[in-house]
């Protein structure tokens, strides 16, 4: 459990049990508990849940688990995780107990907050308190397993539990092979397919949908039309995320012509495409240079009622940027702020790039300002984007000064930047500089790398005394480089 939240979230206790009414009026005043609970829950917003949670423990005599669980669980379903795992540890603090239910709910927020031993040792003090754990219980831990890619004692938690009774469900299956997919073993998944239909458990349209978007990605087509074929035997109809996959797929291969022709069949089909569905759409057309029409499908995405996110807008303005064309990028962010969505990292370096890259290094730093006072918070990419831009733009002094900027304020500037300043000194006839930075570079514990080498060797032999050039040799030597005339260093 992070720090920080917990105390969060303790002083926001503090806060409203300071404005709680005198003890005579308890009674009365949290009376109405039960109602929120039986007509509230399923409308409930996470400041109203927490608020009641402490209109509860307030209450006398004290709400029983089974309330308190249908508290919790509506607020796991928020996915504030950290918030049920701390008002876990206050209910238990006033004396609640935990039931089967409760139990499952905790060890549910453990393993999404990716807890694992926490988890294992909440299973451990129910059963030891004499509670047999449900396929409910076991779900949750494999999915935590499945999480943290801990995909061999996925394998052994289900093992466990058919030797203990246990006959897994479909959503034991899906957990198992979602993990196993994700972990790109498609191979096994299949295996673990055959197996499921082998004990009599029948996949659902989430199996097939696992399944495709796993081959899919692993462009083993044969067996994804074997998948469909078998789809449409077992009378399993195709959903949103079925063909999500397949135009993903087909994409990703290069296919912009059969991932169209899907979209047409899921409009002729009545199934209505997401925001994945157009994303994807978007992406691959973008990749095929087709910028304009790109941004008609964005238009096109609006006018059915699908609303475009920031990974909508990241991958367009991503897309013009890429072919310099940065002003149609920039209106595009300045579109997605009019819409209310606040750009990330992703946005904001994909501009400063593109700007830095058309040699325009005002309206660059203009956007870098702009990120700052929203609250975005530079990473090492970004100030790399800008050194780069002040070295391709030959303004070495200003350069010496971000990078002097970088390694003051990061705790790691890395091989990367060093690369950029060399690299920019060099091209300035500085390489006097460029060498004592290369110098430096093991006094600032930082590797070179074949680049490195490379850059400072071809700086050396056109400007330098060829004593330092066999000084590079030497070192380069030395941590295993090879130099290639193609490449340069490997």
């Amino acid at each position: 459990m992070r720090r920080s939240i917990a105390t969060a979230i303790a002083t926001a206790a503090k806060g409203f049990l300071k404005k709680a009414k005198p003890r005579g009026a308890t009674a009365r005043a949290f009376s109405g508990y039960r109602e929120k609970l039986r007509s509230e829950l399923h409308s409930i917003r996470f400041e109203d849940a927490f608020a009641l949670f402490f209109e509860m423990v307030q209450s006398q005599p004290l709400p029983s688990i089974v309330d308190f669980s249908r508290l919790l669980n509506a607020i796991a379903k928020m996915k504030r995780y950290d918030t049920v795992i701390y008002l876990s540890q206050k209910m238990e603090l006033i004396g609640i107990s935990h039931d089967l239910y409760s139990f499952t709910i905790l060890i549910h927020c453990f393993c999404k907050c990716s807890h694992l031993s926490f988890a294992l040792s909440v299973l451990g003090k129910m059963m030891k308190l004499g509670y047999e754990p449900s396929i409910v219980t076991f779900g949750s831990l494999l999915h935590g397993f499945c999480l943290r890619n801990r995909v061999d004692e996925a394998f052994s938690l289900v093992i466990s539990m058919v030797k203990s009774g246990y006959e897994p469900n479909v959503v034991v299956y899906n957990t198992l092979i979602d993990g196993i997919c994700k972990n790109s073993d498609v191979s096994i998944a299949l295996e673990v397919f055959k197996e499921m239909e082998k004990e009599g458990v029948r996949a659902d349209v989430v199996t097939y949908n696992i399944l495709l978007t796993g081959l899919c990605n692993s462009g083993r087509w044969k067996e994804v039309a074997r998948l469909l074929k078998d789809m449409r035997k077992k009378r399993i109809n195709r959903d949103v995320v079925t063909f999500t996959a397949l135009i993903d797929g087909f994409l990703k291969e290069g296919n912009l012509f059969e991932a169209q022709e899907l979209y047409k069949e899921m409009i002729r089909g009545s199934i209505d495409p997401n925001t994945v569905t157009y994303n994807s759409l978007i992406n691959g057309i973008c990749v095929h240079g087709r910028l304009y029409h790109a941004r008609k499908t964005l238009d096109l995405m609006v006018t059915k009622g699908c609303f475009p996110n920031v990974v909508t807008y990241n991958t367009l303005i991503n897309g013009f940027c890429k072919a310099r064309m940065v002003d149609d990028g920039l209106k595009l962010f300045k579109r997605m702020s009019r819409e209310g969505l606040v750009g990330d990292i992703f946005t904001y370096n994909t501009l400063i790039h593109g700007y830095c890259q058309v040699g325009n290094l005002k309206v660059a730093q203009e956007i870098f300002r702009l990120m700052v006072s929203y609250g975005v918070t530079p990473d090492i990419v970004t100030h790399c984007i800008i050194l780069h831009g002040l070295c391709v733009s030959g303004d070495i002094e200003n350069a010496v000064v971000k990078f002097d900027d970088m390694r003051r304020s990061e705790k790691c500037v890395g091989i990367v930047a060093y690369n950029i300043m060399i690299h920019g000194l060099c091209k300035t006839d500085k390489v006097e500089k460029a060498w004592e930075l290369f110098c430096r570079l093991s006094l600032e514990g930082v590797k070179p790398d074949g680049r490195t080498y490379t850059i400072m060797l071809l700086g050396l032999c056109k400007n330098g005394p060829w004593c330092e050039a066999d000084e590079v040799f030497r070192r380069m030597k030395e941590d295993g480089f090879t130099y290639n005339t193609r490449r340069g260093f490997d």
